[in-house]
């Protein structure tokens, strides 16, 4: 299988910092207190809100939920509660409905615990349905009093799992079928299993799995517009060429269809390292409808359908930009809408912003969710949080500090100090020999560089929480590369140096 991912050696090494190098493609500048082993920041004040996170006019934001570490993937029941996928945690959170007016979830309850990288999810026919990182389960659920009946059934197994792109997103469409969004394994490569890069679609058994659509790197987001019936998703470009090469893309995705990853970019241009040889893949590829920035990183999105909304807004699409890394400046971290005009074109225009400010980020967008009450709710996994867009919420916003950071016990309790020590040592031993150190200790770090302190690991990781995360890490940061044993002994080591 040939593959280019980031580059080996002292590029891929120096992907752990907050740097850029030469030559611009190699730019790696994600928020630095994301590169702390994902563990992110605490929620946007209320000053921020008044003074930096603002929406399009007659709308404010505020803070709905906090404390909901790796919130990503938001789905509303019949009930009002909002459930919150967490997929590092491997848990689904139950928010409560604001009942006593006050802007903010009434409470939370842990709905599921114990899932493999939970990601989408969606409600049919009486069950609840989640896409893990390698299977899809389902579990009898009461969208009205929010409770889950017997046991979890999975439907489906076998997906393919790891790599760059991990996480699943599952949709219902309004033909009754299953939907399940599975990306890439690397940044662009031939990839040796057919079922990444796709879009699936099975039967709500989990029977019937065809391959709906392909070519797409990394399609997180997908809806089905209302006034026609079009299915849209959005795709991540791959990176490593730029600045502003390729646009990140908005796809009609067709039964069939092929979008061109990984010999195509961008509307129909040939990939420099993949299209060569492959003209006649380039040419049948399906371009974008529309083009966000380069690096933009487009993930969830909504189609909006309430019936009280402005005439402006209904059955425009709301998307959300993650936010760039491989960029010499930042762009994107906000959300935007999408418009249809009448020829078939589509306007994307600003709709919340202020979550990265001259280089300073206090929020990743993720998902995108239209409340019963009309108002949109937007998921954070830098900082753990959910927000209430609404044409009211101003008035109503919390004042309230965010949660604490949680407290845990002493996660190397119980081990005993001979055992600790050989496991340290091993943790230790790899981790300098893949050369941590360059991008975490100052004293060691490569010119350039702007070391990341691995601080209060122990306040936020178990072992096995640590271990999972170097097993999937956030983008750039590269996979270590070790075993299961491997990882634990590095999570060791890492836990005891760096409490």
């Amino acid at each position: 299988m040939r593959t280019l991912a980031i580059a080996t050696g002292v590029v891929l090494v120096l992907a752990f910092g907050a740097c850029v190098l030469m030559p611009e493609r190699f730019a790696v500048n994600a928020p630095i207190r994301h590169m702390l082993f994902g563990q992110g920041i605490d929620a946007p004040t209320t000053e921020d809100f008044e003074s930096r996170i603002r929406s399009i006019d007659g709308w404010s934001v505020a803070l709905y939920a906090d404390g909901l570490r790796n919130a990503r993937m938001l789905r509303f029941t019949p009930g009002g509660h909002l459930l919150v996928s967490q997929p590092r945690k491997n848990r689904i959170t139950l928010l409560e409905p604001d009942s006593d007016g006050d802007g903010m979830s009434d409470g939370r309850r842990l709905l599921l615990d114990g899932l493999n990288k939970p990601h989408g999810m969606d409600l049919y026919d009486g069950w609840l349905y989640i896409a893990e990182t390698d299977a899809v389960v389902r579990i009898r659920f009461d969208g009205h009093t929010g409770q889950t009946e017997g046991l979890l059934e999975r439907i489906v197994s076998g997906i393919p799992s790891g790599g760059n792109h991990w996480t699943r997103t599952l949709r219902f469409g309004p033909d009754g079928g299953m939907y399940v969004g599975v990306g890439s394994s690397c940044n662009v490569c031939e990839d040796g299993n057919a079922r990444r890069a796709t879009i699936l679609r099975y039967q709500p058994d989990g029977s019937g799995e065809q391959i709906y659509a392909s070519g797409l790197r990394n399609s997180v987001g997908f809806d089905w517009r209302p006034a026609t019936g079009e299915f849209f998703a959005t795709d991540n470009g791959r990176d490593l060429l730029g600045d502003d090469s390729p646009p990140c893309e908005l796809n009609r995705i067709v039964e069939g269809g092929f979008y061109g990853w990984p010999y195509a970019i961008g509307h129909g241009d040939p990939d420099p390292d993949f299209g060569a040889g492959h003209e006649d893949d380039v040419k049948r590829s399906i371009n974008p409808v529309h083009g966000f920035r380069a690096h933009n990183a487009p993930l969830g999105m909504v189609f909006l359908r309430g019936k009280s909304l402005p005439s402006g807004l209904r059955g425009a699409a709301l998307v959300a930009l993650h936010g760039s890394w491989n960029r010499t400046k930042k762009d994107g971290y906000k959300v935007v809408s999408l418009h249809w005009n009448e020829d078939g074109s589509i306007e994307e225009r600003d709709f919340v912003t202020g979550f990265e400010v001259d280089e300073d980020v206090i929020g990743r967008p993720v998902d995108v969710a239209e409340g019963p009450d009309g108002a949109i709710y937007i998921s954070d996994d830098f900082a753990g949080s959910i927000y209430r867009v609404s044409r009211d919420a101003r008035a109503s916003a919390p004042t309230a500090a965010p949660q604490a950071a949680r407290q845990t016990p002493n996660p190397l309790a119980g081990i005993p100090p001979q055992q600790l020590r050989a496991r340290s040592e091993r943790g230790g031993r790899h981790y300098h020999e893949l050369a941590c150190a360059n991008c975490h200790d100052a004293a060691d770090a490569d010119p350039g560089v702007v070391p990341v302190a691995l601080t209060k690991l122990s306040a936020r990781y178990t072992i096995d929480e640590l271990a999972a995360f170097l097993a999937t890490p956030t983008p750039p940061m590269p996979s270590v590369g070790l075993d299961e044993a491997g990882r634990r002994d590095l999570a060791v080591f890492l836990l005891q140096s760096r409490p």
